[in-house]
């Protein structure tokens, strides 16, 4: 940026409700190479400025109707024509006058009647600071779009790492099918039904498909035998929640750090008979929470080596009502009465990703 001259030629408004004085101060700004446009009266400048965006405004004090003060608070009200500087030109001397006009915004002062060189000087000091607060402005515009631009690219690079260690675990366990994916759809319904923030939902969604990544640790004639497991395997099973977590826990992004946090909370219960720690209450992350019953509604769902897939009615009955095997007592109860209220869309999801 140039600071001694306008890169392009700086237009000033001059508003004043006499055509004589509007005369006098455009002569004055041509030959100072300025271009200029007029307004009669304040409701046009008001007008005028938004339309036009000029870069300088000088403002007759003394005007009908709408007076230079309550037009130039007007101005600095409005966001379009906040920005530029007024001069008020005013044959008014009184420190109140001026006090009143600075109050309302005004950045400098002309005496009438226009000295040229006086005007000169003003018009010139205060377009060099225009030019200077739009290059900010626009410099500040720049590094935000460069900001957002390099988060987005961060965020990309995140989701694709996500991505990667669910196909490699999805290679581990290849009967979970679309599970995965019904996951993300699911926790997002219960996130946006209770309420929780905007970036709670796409993090949870990117997140919940991580919740089994530790089973690449398990050796596979446990993960897929094809009947029930051993007390002892079951033990090996169990360890899928510590090694999911202690995969994702040195990751630094949003996905990473939920997802470790599901990883390894996702089969703990509200009542504390879950594992692997046996947390209660709220001592599970909600993210968990949240991910345990959208686990355990699928789970039922689907078909599996040792029992036959439930249909939907049945699935929301056990969860609410219980079976013996899985209780209502097990859930978080806001996260239960959100799952009851929006179960209709769990049967959508699953309905649009079942397995093939």
């Amino acid at each position: 940026m140039n600071a001694n001259s306008p890169q392009k030629t700086a237009t000033v408004m001059v508003v004043d409700d006499q055509a004589h004085n509007i005369k006098l101060l455009e002569t004055l700004l041509h030959a100072e190479g300025y271009a200029t446009i007029a307004a009669r009266n304040g409701s046009e400048a008001l007008v005028l400025a938004a339309a036009e965006n000029p870069d300088l405004i000088l403002l007759d004090i003394m005007m009908p109707d709408m007076d230079g003060f309550e037009t130039v608070a007007k101005l600095k009200a409005d966001p379009r024509t906040q920005p530029v500087p007024v001069i008020m030109v005013t044959a008014l001397d009184d420190r109140e006058s001026k006090l009143r006009a600075l109050e309302a915004g005004a950045e400098e002062f002309l005496a009438k009647p226009v000295d040229h060189a006086d005007l000169r000087v003003r018009v010139r000091n205060l377009l060099r600071l225009k030019e200077y607060g739009d290059f900010l402005a626009n410099h500040n515009r720049i590094l935000d779009e460069q900001v957002r631009e390099r988060t987005a690219q961060l965020e990309e690079a995140y989701r694709d790492t996500v991505f990667t260690l669910v196909r490699a675990a999805e290679r581990k366990d290849e009967e979970t099918g679309h599970h995965v994916r019904r996951i993300s759809h699911y926790c997002k319904v219960l996130a946006e039904a209770m309420n929780m923030p905007a970036d709670f939902h796409d993090t949870i969604y990117h997140a919940s498909p991580m919740h089994d990544i530790g089973k690449i640790g398990i050796a596979d004639h446990v993960l897929l035998k094809p009947g029930g497991f051993t007390p002892e395997e079951w033990v090996i099973m169990r360890t899928h929640c510590t090694l999911g977590a202690s995969i994702l826990a040195s990751g630094t992004s949003p996905y990473t750090r939920m997802g470790s946090a599901i990883a390894l909370n996702h089969h703990e219960r509200w009542d504390g008979s879950g594992y692997p720690n046996g947390l209660r209450g709220e001592a599970i992350p909600l993210a968990a929470r949240i991910m345990q019953i959208c686990d355990v509604y699928d789970a039922l769902r689907s078909r599996r080596p040792y029992k036959p897939a439930i249909d939907h009615a049945r699935t929301v009955a056990i969860i609410t009502q219980g079976d013996g095997r899985t209780q209502p007592e097990h859930f978080d109860p806001a996260v239960l009465a959100c799952f009851a209220a929006q179960s209709d869309q769990f049967a959508a999801i699953y309905d649009k990703h079942v397995d093939d």
